[in-house]
């Protein structure tokens, strides 16, 4: 299978996405191009692109074979099975899911074509930063466990996403009840009234976002967001230059539910407002959803794996906004510190003061 590689025009040097310029960019002399001048130079390298079908939901059963990406290379990881996309220069030692140093083996052929990419804006020489304004004020955090040696290796992957749409109407019956007090001779009366309310609404949604990568952390995923879909650019293979792209391995039917649950419960919460009454319960719903429609999207997340007194850990930082999460170890050392010494050093004052209110008595 024959495989695009992104050289400079000017020295014939790889180049590759640079966040900070929005352009491909060489290390070797310095030039940078838009990846619309790349098009136009350089022999047509991209014009590889150009007959590739994008994807779509209704047929991509049938057309899997015929839509696959000719411009990467993809490799699985013999410690966790990830299979990983990338273009033809990147060069992975490490593999951003397990930490396990990863041998590229044969090329194999590459996947479906997304229809959309986010492209990293945040720069690796920004990281140090945004993982720094994470973990600042966790009082409670080693100070050994961010050192500069564990930031080397981060790796920037695009993560595959399933952008649903859709359209949700429908109807829900609640108990609810309404107080009032007064005054009634030498009494104070409360008077509860209560009512079955008929609640009915519709909502449009756009843009849900959904991790279509069985080995990424969903609740990860989640909470990396949010991105700004107003930023999405048609999908090119240049902007895969110098990083890693997984490939998607959960299909969008297999994750729909979990954008219609997000949908759900957004208008579930307009439609069980108070509006001045006391929400009880839920005595039935009928919700239909119409409209649905899915795009496969690529978004950016630099992935940081990290071991801890022998416990690894996995952060992730959205390659947009610079966002971080993770879950972080506790010092129990601090925790002792800082919530049982000041116990100690309240309890003789209180208990002294007891003794002294007994004495006075």
């Amino acid at each position: 299978m024959a495989v695009i590689e992104y050289k400079c025009p000017a020295c014939s040097a790889p180049i590759k996405f640079a966040p900070d310029m929005q352009k491909l960019s060489c290390e070797h002399c310095g030039s940078s191009y838009s990846i619309e001048e790349l098009e136009t130079t350089a022999e047509k390298i991209l014009s590889g692109q150009k007959d590739q079908v994008s994807f779509d939901w209704q047929s991509f059963k049938e057309k899997l074979e015929e839509q696959r990406l000719t411009d990467t290379v993809t490799y699985n990881c013999n410690s966790c099975g990830a299979i990983i996309e990338t273009d033809a220069n990147t060069v992975a030692t490490h593999c951003p899911y397990c930490d396990n140093t990863v041998l590229i083996p044969e090329r194999a052929q590459g996947g479906l074509r997304p229809n959309y990419v986010v492209p990293f804006k945040i720069t690796s020489k920004q990281l140090p930063d945004a993982v720094n304004s994470f973990y600042k004020n966790k009082k409670l955090l080693p100070k050994d466990f961010f050192s500069a040696s564990k930031l080397r290796d981060i790796q920037g992957v695009y993560v595959p996403f399933w952008l649903f749409d859709a359209h949700i109407e429908g109807e829900i019956d609640l108990n609810a009840h309404r107080s009032v007090t007064f005054d009634q001779g030498k009494y104070i009366v409360t008077e509860t009234s209560h009512y079955m309310l008929e609640r009915e609404g519709e909502m449009s949604f756009a843009n849900i976002p959904v991790d279509a990568s069985i080995k990424m952390d969903n609740d990860l995923m989640d909470s990396v967001e949010p991105y700004d879909f107003g930023e999405l650019a048609p999908f090119d293979g240049a902007y895969l230059s110098g990083y890693l792209a997984d490939k998607f391995d959960s299909l969008p039917d297999s994750e729909i539910y979990r954008a219609q649950n997000r949908m759900v419960e957004t208008i579930e919460k307009e439609l069980t407002k108070g509006s001045g009454y006391v929400i009880t319960g839920e005595r039935g719903r009928s919700l239909r959803f119409s409209n649905v429609d899915v795009k496969y999207v690529m978004l950016p997340v630099y992935l940081i794996n990290n071991e801890y007194n022998g416990k690894k850990y996995q952060y992730a930082v959205n390659g947009q906004t610079g966002k971080v999460v993770g879950t972080l170890p506790i010092s129990w050392g601090k925790f002792w510190l800082r919530f049982f010494v000041p116990f100690m050093i309240v309890l003789p004052i209180v208990a002294l003061a007891l003794i002294l209110l007994l004495y006075i008595r």
